[in-house]
């Protein structure tokens, strides 16, 4: 019976199962909610078997990536990151656009976190500096995906003249941390249970019924970027029909990023994505661990949002040029966001500090998007990590197209037909 029900599991269909544990989290916490508080324990184990497993993940696969590049092999990472950098920015004009349309008022008396966020873009790029030349090991067990992408790729280079047999055992290495990886993805339905569980029976809605406004602000600027502005960039990439590409990527990626609120955790469930897309490996075994990094639409959608709605609150009144720098500087700002919980909240105060707000108040801000981050860091979440995979398999479908036309494999070719 038991082999019975684990081979279901390992063999059925995660996304349907995924919305089955959603499903049984909200009953479950909704009839019993001290059953749902501790049901947050299986959501806790999920998440950080992810954390545990994606640090090392990222490190192997990009260092065989570049290791095992044949000379002359082209992959498509310049175009993926200039896919990176513009969807970010126009997320950050979206942002700006949204706040203007839909102003925002606040109620600036939340009490300040002790947290110290960073004091201005020198102070950003110098902390990214750091991060890229930090020990390895440190890098490791920190998370510091900038620091282990560092490496990954001098140690890649520096093992490409490698023997056959250290190249064979650095593959034999990927590949055993990435069954490792599948199997932990495997378990997502009972890790989304205990989070949704969690979360209705603890937190509710009630918290948010004060900034209703500020929210569908900032999940409909999300939500426009990801069904908008995101299929429009892809199409003028590919110039094809963008839709069943996208809604794939927030079906398969967004869904669990939803509920991880972990850009870096959802790595691993992205990589088994491009892989199911059939793309060049190449390319998504470094594009998706950087974009867990840099690419950051959602991020710099909160951070535009919370810094006008706190200008607009304190009645101070912002020309085009000063929107169009708090889009630049929003945008470079996200960019060293963390790929974990929240992230992109401490950055906050760096655009406040565009319009002389102090860090007092600055902080405030902040604590607000503490208050609504249940919803608004989950969609941020969402929209960064499935942007990754999508941008990812734009470049490469692009370059295919260009070259010899490319297939599209599995789900991806069953919607299109």
């Amino acid at each position: 019976m038991f082999k019975m029900m684990m081979n279901k599991l390992l063999q059925g269909n995660i996304v349907l199962q995924i919305l089955f544990g959603m499903a049984a989290g909200i009953a479950l916490a909704f009839f019993f909610p001290a059953a749902g508080q501790q049901a947050a324990l299986l959501g806790a184990i999920f998440v950080s078997a992810l954390k545990a497993v994606a640090p090392i993940l990222v490190f192997l696969l990009v260092m065989h990536a570049i290791a095992s590049k044949k000379e002359g092999a082209q992959t498509q990472m310049r175009g993926v990151i200039f896919l990176y950098l513009i969807g970010t920015f126009s997320a950050a004009l979206i942002g700006v656009v949204a706040s203007f349309m839909f102003p925002s008022m606040l109620t600036l008396v939340a009490p300040a976190n002790g947290t110290t966020p960073p004091g201005g873009i020198t102070e950003v790029l110098r902390t990214l500096l750091f991060q890229i030349f930090e020990n390895p090991v440190k890098a490791l067990s920190s998370g510091n995906y900038i620091g282990i992408l560092a490496w990954a790729v001098a140690l890649g280079l520096a093992l490409q003249r490698a023997s056959a047999s250290t190249k064979q055992a650095l593959d034999d290495m990927a590949g055993a941390v990435s069954k490792v990886v599948q199997m932990v993805i495997r378990f997502a339905p009972f890790g989304v249970f205990g989070l949704v569980a969690e979360a209705v029976a603890t937190t509710g809605l009630s918290s948010l019924l004060g900034y209703t406004h500020l929210l569908l602000v900032l999940v409909g600027a999300m939500v426009f970027m990801a069904l908008v502005v995101n299929p429009l960039i892809v199409f003028l990439v590919i110039r094809r029909n963008p839709f069943p590409l996208v809604f794939m990527c927030l079906r398969e990626s967004a869904l669990t990023a939803f509920f991880t609120r972990s850009s870096a955790a959802n790595i691993p469930v992205n990589l088994a994505l491009c892989k199911k897309l059939g793309l060049d490996e190449d390319t998504y075994s470094v594009s998706i661990p950087l974009g867990a990094t840099i690419n950051m639409a959602g991020a710099a959608i909160t951070i535009t949002v919370l810094t006008l709605a706190a200008v607009h609150t304190l009645g101070i009144q912002v020309d085009l040029p000063t929107a169009l720098l708090l889009s630049v500087i929003s945008a470079i700002g996200a960019c060293g966001a963390s790929g974990v919980a929240g992230g992109s909240l401490l950055l906050i105060p760096l655009a406040c500090s565009l319009f002389g707000l102090n860090a007092d108040l600055a902080m405030q801000v902040v604590a607000v998007g503490f208050i609504i981050g249940v919803v608004q860091d989950s969609a941020e979440t969402a929209l960064n990590s499935s942007t990754d995979v999508l941008f990812t398999a734009a470049a490469c479908m692009a370059a295919e197209t260009a070259s010899e036309g490319f297939e599209p494999e599995g789900e991806l070719a069953n919607e299109r037909a």
